[in-house]
């Protein structure tokens, strides 16, 4: 259920790239893909590598995805930016 609740988070996060141009690597669903992966990615990193168990739900395991999916999203849109212009 970890797992899940944090490729939600990734999902929240990701809505919120319709404010920004359409720079991202692979466009919309590379943002998507990005997002659920970066914030699953996140969500391992900080509870030490290991998926919380069920008894071990709470609402800031879910907000744990949040800085994977942020910071995963950066890159790919700093990658997608610099590839737009080298192609320039």
């Amino acid at each position: 259920m970890a797992i899940l609740s944090w490729v939600m988070m990734g999902l929240a996060i990701w809505h919120f790239m319709i404010w920004l141009p359409d720079r991202v690597v692979g466009g919309i669903v590379g943002a998507f893909l990005i997002a659920a992966g970066g914030a699953v990615l996140g969500g391992l990193a900080l509870n030490g590598f290991e998926v919380p168990g069920r008894a071990d739900l709470e609402t800031i395991v879910a907000l744990d995805g949040i800085p994977g999916a942020i910071i995963a999203l950066g890159l790919g849109y700093a990658l997608g930016s610099w590839r737009e212009s080298k192609a320039a």
